[in-house]
């Protein structure tokens, strides 16, 4: 899969193709079912698919202070978007300026000079250009005029209760500690990364060594509590792992961590960039009254882990 910075990074001679567009933050079942017919209709007709998507997130431009939780990094969104067999990963740098383009001129200058649109496939919901004011009513019209249709694409829901699957419900389950859920609407688990750095060294003292990862800023961290997740790092089979986040309330925490004890691991992760999977929710974060209770019932998390991944 080739990597655009923009549109202006189409090489001389570009051809036609089949692009959607979106944030496509998670590369959830819904947006796998828009980029799978994307894909699917690039191979009709014989031209390139293209994922169009932005960086940084639209809604920190248009109002600053108010970014979602990212439920996927871009390092990490690129490698699922390839999975699904895309020609070209376009991100457009989404800028002050970019975001005061008026839907036909994003229309003109993104979709037919710069990447030549046979066909655009968007949900039904899809909104574009200034203010948000271009629909698929509009889309489809300036299809017309600039010779590219538009398939506008049923919004995947989830069974039994219909919900539409979508990035801002994904974030609410796991804002909620929902992280099965949250894996069902995504197709996989959820995956949040960072780098490992030094704590307080406190679990190693209960015989629990713990890895530290330091996260981004707006990272989708699940609710406070104690999870099953796997431990990922690069090159190596996946291992199972303990994961409290929370803030350490039986010794007065103020600082929200997320600390990863991995079964039967005797190393140094410190540096490492590792990811966790999180597979299922253990139970709440607990104040005890002493060293011994918490000892204990980390060795029943540790143990419930164990039987949960086998």
């Amino acid at each position: 899969m080739q990597r655009w910075r923009g549109v202006a990074e189409a090489p001389a001679g570009w051809g036609r193709s089949v692009v959607t567009i979106g944030v496509f933050d998670g590369v959830h079942r819904g947006h796998q079912a828009i980029i799978g017919h994307t894909v699917r209709r690039a191979a009709d007709l014989g031209v390139s698919s293209v994922v169009v998507t932005f960086d940084p997130h639209p809604a920190e431009v248009v109002r600053p202070g108010s970014h979602p939780a990212v439920l996927t990094e871009s390092g990490r969104k690129a490698e699922l978007v390839a999975s699904l067999g895309v020609d070209v990963l376009c991100v457009i740098p989404f800028t002050v300026e970019f975001s005061h383009l008026p839907a036909e001129t994003f229309v003109h200058d993104v979709l037919v000079e710069h990447l030549h649109a046979s066909a655009v496939v968007v949900g039904e919901n899809f909104r574009f250009g200034h203010r948000a004011a271009g629909d698929v009513g509009l889309l489809t019209r300036l299809g017309r005029t600039f010779g590219f249709t538009v398939e506008g694409a049923v919004l995947v829901q989830s069974d039994p209760d219909d919900t539409i699957l979508s990035s801002t419900y994904i974030r609410s389950c796991i804002d909620a500690g929902d992280v099965v859920a949250a894996a069902t609407a995504l197709g996989r688990a959820h995956r949040l990364e960072g780098i490992v750095v030094r704590g307080d060294a406190r679990g190693r003292q209960l015989g629990f060594p713990t890895a530290n990862l330091a996260v981004s800023p707006h990272a989708a961290v699940p609710a406070d509590g104690v999870y099953a997740a796997w431990l990922i790092r690069r090159g190596q089979e996946p291992t199972p792992a303990a994961v409290s986040i929370g803030s350490n309330p039986t010794f007065a925490g103020r600082e929200r961590r997320v600390e990863a004890y991995v079964l039967d691991f005797d190393g140094d992760l410190y540096g490492e960039r590792l990811a966790l999977d999180f597979v299922a929710h253990l139970r709440e974060q607990r104040r005890y009254e002493g060293i011994e209770p918490l000892v204990a019932q980390i060795r029943d998390d540790v143990a419930r882990t164990r039987t949960l991944l086998g």
